[in-house]
């Protein structure tokens, strides 16, 4: 008999005699359908986890997210848009039968039927057979929900105004506006001027920064009055002093005009050095 053989280790004992498969007893009755959870199943989920972060960080490395400027909450006009898993809600809300007075319909009701009926599916559907084509009912039930979450997501991305959203959200020099002028004074009590250009002056979805044009005064106090593009006319409500004002604090770019550019001659003269 050669040395070792027949031999089997019973305390410190690194290398088994028999070998078994590593399949629990309850699972006996499925054989070669089945594994541990630990360490076979844990193992290869650990590994597929490792992979997706991996590739994950790559892509936040290669593509940065966008920043947007930082937010006004006087800006009215600036229209919001959800992650993409949210798209699809976010597009139900735009019918007229789940928005208005119905958006509890859109926000709640149908989605909490929805995410309730998929709670309840192992309870609601009890037949052991696992093939798509024996389960008729819950095939086209999953079918038609995945449609309908690819329709509307499809839709709500086709119907974004893409580049009104990357004017909203981009960042833009900033401007020290004077905020003891009395223009300003007077602007922040035009509640039609802050829907639509902000209260910081810098525009958003519905209107443009203030200050991106070079316009003379009488040219601004022409544009308030009558309006210019989609921006309606007579939306101002103050005096015709008043007008005058903002006009020439629009013009002399948020700085109050009695006190020039707002710069020093002794700044002029080292800008000009």
């Amino acid at each position: 008999m050669h040395r070792g053989k027949g031999m089997k280790f019973v305390g410190d004992s690194r290398v088994p005699a028999e070998r078994k498969p590593n399949i629990p007893k309850d699972y006996s009755e499925y054989p070669g359908k089945t594994e541990a959870f630990w360490p076979n199943f844990l193992l290869r989920e650990w590994m597929v986890g490792a992979v997706f972060l991996v590739g994950f960080l790559v892509l936040t490395v290669a593509h940065p997210a966008p920043l947007e400027r930082m937010a006004d909450p006087t800006d009215s006009g600036y229209i919001p848009l959800p992650d993409w898993y949210f798209l699809f809600l976010y597009q139900l809300l735009k019918y007229e039968f789940a928005a208005g007075q119905y958006t509890v319909i859109g926000a709640v009701v149908i989605p909490g039927l929805a995410f309730g009926a998929l709670l309840l599916a192992p309870w609601l559907d009890t037949s052991k057979e696992r093939r798509p084509l024996k389960r008729p009912i819950a095939s086209s039930l999953m079918l038609l929900a995945v449609a309908s979450i690819i329709f509307l997501t499809w839709e709500s991305v086709d119907d974004h105004d893409w580049e009104a959203a990357a004017q909203q959200g981009e960042i833009v020099e900033d401007i020290e506006v004077d905020e003891s002028a009395a223009g300003y004074e007077i602007y922040q009590s035009q509640d039609s001027c802050i829907g639509c250009h902000g209260g910081d002056m810098l525009g958003g979805a519905a209107g443009p920064n203030i200050f991106e044009s070079d316009y003379e005064t009488e040219d601004v106090m022409e544009i308030i009055q009558n309006g210019i593009g989609d921006m309606p006319a007579d939306q101002f409500d103050g005096t015709d002093e008043e007008l005058e004002m903002l006009a020439a604090f629009i013009a002399n770019d948020g700085q109050d005009p009695e006190n020039g550019n707002g710069a020093s001659e002794e700044d002029e003269e080292a800008g000009n050095d």
